[in-house]
């Protein structure tokens, strides 16, 4: 089941893609600046003669396995806009323009051109399962003293790499199915399941099962990364896991694990400042939800 987000919201939110427009780029100790682009030079309309953005493709991405090779090193050209081998190349966005060879970002100009440290050229596509429950005191629901309205509380993971509060969520693998995803990494973020025994990871896979079976859809398409570039994005599938009863997912020991250095429940808040468009998903959830915001 879909419950996407209105297109006249979701365009207001991501038009400017404002956090991969952050002057510094992510893991380069403030080496990699990007060129300035101001908000109504974003669109790739927009004439804009004096961009001259920085060109990045780190190292750490150079090589690795589950990353794209430069498009010099390629035998021929990738295959844009469609399955390429076990490489999805689709984008959720629509059709994505080339030019001079490389997929141009469907938002606009970013400041970065190359990779940056994104994997793929064009979309990167990743899954964030959004785990719920209500907030409880002595068994009685906590209401929100101003709105009147129930609070509801999420799982959040702080990330290793900017030290922000987060959605678990992470790269979808070639030929994986999103349902394996989601529940892939949130039991590594959220639950640190590589360090458990084999009969806690049994026991916890079942309570996983029994929550993860029935989620919805909340939101398809481009993220506010700020790892995107002008030749490589983020996009992602949100989906929500809620635990209406607090028995299941709701009870599990939350521990940190993969590449997350902190996690905790988290009271739903509009005033929540999360990585990349995160507070947006969940803007969506509390209005399916009628909870405190």
């Amino acid at each position: 089941m879909v419950y996407p987000i209105k297109e006249k919201q979701m365009l207001a939110k991501i038009m400017f893609h404002i956090k991969c427009r952050n002057n510094v780029y992510p893991k380069t100790d403030g080496k990699i600046i990007r060129f300035h682009v101001p908000d109504d030079k974003v669109s790739w309309n927009a004439q804009y003669p004096m961009y001259n953005p920085t060109l990045f493709t780190s190292t750490c991405v150079v090589g690795q396995p589950w990353a794209d090779l430069n498009l010099s090193e390629f035998d021929s050209q990738p295959s844009w806009n469609t399955i390429d081998g076990y490489v999805n190349r689709i984008s959720s966005t629509g059709i994505y323009k080339i030019k001079n060879g490389y997929p141009l970002n469907p938002c606009g100009r970013t400041g970065i051109i190359g990779r940056g440290i994104l994997g793929r050229w064009g979309p990167n596509h990743a899954a964030d399962p959004i785990v719920t429950r209500w907030k409880k005191s002595n068994n009685d629901y906590v209401f929100d003293k101003n709105s009147g309205k129930p609070v509801l509380q999420f799982v959040a993971i702080q990330r290793e790499d900017s030290s922000e509060w987060a959605l678990p969520g992470g790269m979808v693998d070639p030929g994986e199915v999103i349902s394996t995803t989601l529940k892939r990494e949130f039991m590594e973020e959220a639950l640190d399941l590589l360090q458990k025994s084999e009969e806690d990871v049994i026991k916890i896979r079942k309570e996983i099962e029994k929550i993860f079976n029935e989620g919805i859809e909340v939101y398809r398409g481009y993220v506010d990364d700020p790892r995107n570039t002008d030749n490589a994005w983020m996009e992602t599938i949100a989906t929500l896991f809620h635990d209406e009863k607090g028995v299941n997912v709701g009870i599990l020991k939350l521990q940190a694990g993969d590449d997350a250095i902190g996690v905790k429940w988290i009271d739903l808040d509009k005033n929540l400042k999360l990585y990349a468009n995160h507070t947006s998903f969940l803007e969506e959830i509390a209005t399916r939800l009628k909870c405190h915001w």
